[in-house]
């Protein structure tokens, strides 16, 4: 039997090394932007084109390479940062496989062009496919500059998945974030066809991430630090009022390296619990340094998650570390012992004349045991200004209903649910059956076989749900024009998003231009929302949507809509008149759907009149 097993060539290893190094233009972003900082540069430029899919070029001003090592940088398994297998266990720099240079040159088009210090002369290299095609010196600043072109140009089916150019950028902007965040004292910029997106200065903390989260970011950072022998915390934590409907703006990084980690997102969450709204999240930069034996690294090609030796240690110095500073900055609730709290004594209630069933000195003492008032506790106005009436009289007011109300809940009240597996419940007429907000969150309906109860925002979500997945399929939402446009400056990543779903906001009935760079100006709103804070809006909406993304694999148009019912949905909780409650049970049942919303929560319930009688124990 003749022998099949054989090496491949080193231009075909390269390409299957590529598939797991190097996913789409960001990836290629990330690997040279770390190679820029593991050679001591101080100011790294970043020039991207058509979202890296045509150009990706890094200068910095580092170490530079001689004329060898820039050939055999591109050479699989060669590196600079470790020799041995002990140093596996004390690894300081970002990269250290070797694997990146060779699987970016094995998808794509490399110039490069670098300069050690103290070199009379640079020296170039052309490479295409893993083959060297040119090597020559040049005149070149110290430092090394690279420019990747044509991503996988030689596997196409590769370059089609690629998506959308403003994608990619996010993508590639996420990169450049992450990495001008972990290093605040090395100066960045960005330029993307030509246009400047960041010029960040070597700077503190703080500033960098102002300077790359918006400036709305100011009021809303809180200190954190922490030192034990184990190791050390430091950065910041948002302020719980300032916590968003997604995760963006989360960064946790390990020896200057951003990993993800759900095990210390918890930890931080758990600190927060209590002060959060419901399924928010605030915005932390947490920094964590300690020795380099007591970590993992080497778990995943794109060095994102690690393994800690003692993960019950980092969890508690972590969640002490931002419990601590939740209460420097009087972010968490405390209690004053220094205050003068005077209790003073409680006196009993009375009313004037008749008989209270509350004021214990009205009747006799029960088993000869003297009167169980409270002695001391002065009753409020209201119960001091009641007849002999009663207490019933206090709530007289809220049993009165207007009589224009009634008039229009009797002519209103005939439903005309549409859906035929609830016809049998459908309301009566008479005004009897008219429906109750309870709590200004539920309705209550009464229907023929019980009661139904309908979860008022739930409702609102689902109809609106389907009302903007009908615009956006029908491209027919109407506008309505705003009196003052509003200027809105969004995040750079939070621009290109806007933009790139553009044409699914005018369908909904959004009208807004350009205004250059990250600033757009919202001119109008949809049709049938409440013209009022249409910035907070827009940029809840964007939030809802980023968040939905993370979750969720949802086509554009069907995550626009989900998002729009939901943040829309989430303001609409008010006191309602008969006719408005009357008319949102019409418009659910008159939706393709209306025992769910959108996410599969109910949006009613139905119970039973055998269900009723089994709460009050009746057989």
């Amino acid at each position: 039997m003749p022998d099949i097993i054989h090496l491949l060539p080193d231009f075909l290893a390269n390409q299957i090394a590529a598939g797991e190094v190097v996913q789409r233009p960001a990836s290629v972003v990330k690997e040279l932007l770390e190679n820029a900082i593991d050679a001591k540069a101080s100011s790294i430029q970043l020039i991207v084109k058509e979202a890296g899919k045509q150009l990706i070029q890094i200068v910095d001003n580092g170490t530079g390479m001689s004329e060898t090592d820039a050939r055999m940088c591109f050479e699989r398994h060669a590196t600079s940062k470790i020799s041995t297998t002990e140093d596996l266990f004390k690894i300081r720099t970002m990269g250290f496989r070797g694997e990146a240079m060779a699987s970016i040159a094995a998808v794509a088009q490399v110039e490069m062009k670098t300069k050690s210090k103290g070199s009379e002369t640079g020296t170039r290299l052309l490479i295409e496919g893993s083959a060297i095609v040119l090597q020559e010196p040049v005149a070149t600043p110290e430092g090394t500059s690279i420019a990747v072109k044509n991503l996988f140009y030689n596997v196409p089916a590769r370059r089609n998945f690629l998506k959308t150019n403003a994608v990619e950028m996010r993508h590639v902007l996420d990169e450049f974030q992450r990495v001008a965040l972990a290093y605040p004292e090395v100066a960045f910029s960005l330029y993307h066809n030509d246009v400047e997106v960041f010029n960040l200065p070597a700077t503190k903390l703080s500033q960098r991430i102002v300077g790359i989260l918006g400036s709305n970011y100011k009021e809303q950072m809180a200190y954190c630090e922490e030192d034990t022998s184990f190791l050390s915390v430091r950065g910041y934590i948002g302020k719980p009022e300032h916590a968003k409907k997604s995760r963006g703006e989360q960064f946790f990084f390990v020896n200057n390296r951003f990993v993800k980690s759900g095990y210390l997102n918890h930890a931080v969450m758990t600190a927060f619990e209590g002060l959060l709204p419901k399924d928010s999240h605030p915005f932390y930069v947490l920094f964590i340094e300690l020795e380099p034996e007591k970590i993992d690294i080497n778990v995943h090609p794109t060095k994102t998650e690690i393994k800690f030796e003692d993960e019950k240690t980092v969890y508690a110095i972590v969640h002490a570390a931002v419990k601590k500073a939740l209460g420097t900055y009087n972010i968490a609730p405390s209690l004053d012992f220094d205050g003068d709290v005077n209790f003073a004594p409680l006196q009993p209630i009375r009313v004037q004349g008749g008989f209270n069933e509350f004021d214990t000195e009205s009747r006799p003492a029960s088993g000869g045991g003297g009167s169980t008032a409270f002695p001391g506790f002065t009753p409020p106005a209201s119960a001091r200004r009641a007849t002999s009436k009663g207490w019933e009289q206090l709530y007289e007011p809220m049993r009165e209903q207007p009589a224009q109300e009634e008039r229009m809940s009797s002519a209103s009240s005939g439903m005309g649910l549409l859906d035929d597996a609830f016809a049998a419940e459908s309301i009566g007429a008479g005004a009897s059956n008219k429906a109750i907000q309870i709590h200004q969150k539920y309705l209550l309906v009464q229907v023929k076989s019980g009661m139904m109860i309908v979860d008022q925002q739930a409702a609102q979500e689902r109809i609106l749900y389907e009302k903007y997945s009908n615009s956006l399929q029908k491209k027919t939402g109407a506008s309505q024009a705003l009196l003052f446009p509003q200027t809105i400056e969004l995040s750079p990543a939070d621009a290109i998003l806007v933009k790139e779903l553009a044409a699914e906001f005018k369908a909904m009935g959004f009208q807004f231009e350009d205004f250059g760079g990250n600033t757009i100006i919202l001119n109008g709103i949809p049709a049938d929302v409440h013209a009022a804070n249409e910035k907070e809006l827009l940029e809840e909406l964007v939030e809802q949507y980023k968040n939905n993304s993370a979750t969720l694999k949802l086509d554009r148009s069907e995550n626009l809509a989900r998002a729009m019912a939901r943040r829309l949905a989430s303001r609409s909780l008010a006191r309602m008149s008969d006719l408005e409650m009357n008319s949102l049970v019409d418009k659910l049942f008159a939706c393709q759907v209306p025992n769910y919303t959108p996410g599969g929560q109910k949006t009613l319930v139905i119970m039973e009149l055998n269900q009723l009688h089994e709460l009050f124990l009746k057989g």
